[in-house]
């Protein structure tokens, strides 16, 4: 009887371990005059242990080299509040656009009191009140929000979601009828799939987040500019495309199959696109006789393209 020895040889493969890096860059203006803010110091750190750091340069930009996954960004300038963003996530495929706008610090002074008079004036101090600004990443921080402004503002103080299956807003009591949508200064019905006439709420929002800037949420107070609006407003900005390089992404999830692209229309002059587009995924299941379980299955897709064009004395989009 013959026997086969077999002898296995286990060769080392040495991998040289390397740190994934992405960039993070973005803009510095003042909140009130939306000018830039050279000079401010921008610092990123991990687990409090500091990273790396630089400074905006003339045109209030900056760029640094960050690790990929979750990092806290600091911004500092002298005469303004500090400006904090915890959590930052990192990822490997896309660069990180920041847009922030720094407030200027009060500083405490002895009290001067001046009091004038003049027949038949009332004096009516106004401010602003009842408003939250939220930025793109806190969209998907908040626990069942999906990726959905308004089902991330029932998180807010004041503010009561419908149920799990809709994103209607029962704000300070009001009924959802009376909210308000605008997305680039204008006013949309209702931004959702399958939304009964009428109503302000839906299953699927239309609205992305990956296409958003920092936004506004009233809850009350509203400017004359919402006229319409009787229980809040959500005034959604979409953001300009990266003016640098272009990047592709893709995602496929419950609520829906996307395609994302962005990138510069010329890099000499800043001008950007930005393509995003959203398909049902159970309809796709369907389509490839996949069988899901059920008959009911959500037909639906959206899209949504911003252009932006920089002129010496502001922009078109």
């Amino acid at each position: 009887m013959k026997q086969v020895l077999i002898l296995s040889f286990l060769f080392p493969l040495l991998v040289q371990a390397q740190d994934l890096k992405q960039t993070i860059r973005g803009n510095i203006i003042d909140r009130e005059s939306k000018a830039t803010l050279p000079g401010a110091n921008v610092l990123l750190y991990a687990d409090t242990v500091f990273l790396s750091g630089t400074t905006t340069n003339e045109d209030g930009n900056f760029r640094l080299e960050g690790p990929v996954g979750r990092v806290d960004l600091v911004v500092r300038y002298i005469g303004y509040q500090d400006f904090f963003i915890t959590n930052l996530v990192v990822s490997s495929g896309k660069e990180v656009v920041l847009q922030i706008e720094l407030e200027e610090s009060a500083q405490a002074l002895d009290e001067v009191t001046i009091t004038a008079f003049r027949e038949g004036e009332v004096v009516n101090d106004m401010a602003t009140v009842s408003v939250r600004s939220f930025t793109v990443e806190e969209t998907d921080r908040y626990a069942g929000s999906r990726g959905d402004p308004a089902r991330m503002a029932s998180n807010f103080a004041g503010v009561q979601g419908a149920d799990d299956s809709r994103n209607d807003l029962v704000i300070r009591g009001n009924s959802p009828i009376g909210v308000l949508w605008r997305l680039e200064n204008l006013d949309i019905p209702n931004p959702n799939h399958f939304a009964i006439a009428g109503t302000t709420g839906g299953p699927v929002s239309i609205i992305n987040n990956k296409y958003l800037s920092n936004s506004d949420f009233f809850t009350g107070a509203f400017p004359a500019e919402y006229g319409n609006a009787t229980a809040g407003v959500f005034d959604l900005q979409m953001r300009k495309g990266n003016d640098e390089q272009y990047e592709f992404s893709g995602q496929l999830g419950f609520l829906g199959t996307e395609l994302f692209a962005e990138g510069p229309l010329s890099k000499e002059n800043k001008s950007s696109f930005l393509v995003s587009y959203r398909y049902s995924t159970l309809q796709l299941f369907e389509s490839l006789n996949i069988q899901i379980g059920t008959e009911a299955v959500p037909r639906y897709q959206d899209g949504a393209v911003k252009l932006f064009f920089p002129l010496k004395n502001g922009s078109i989009s």
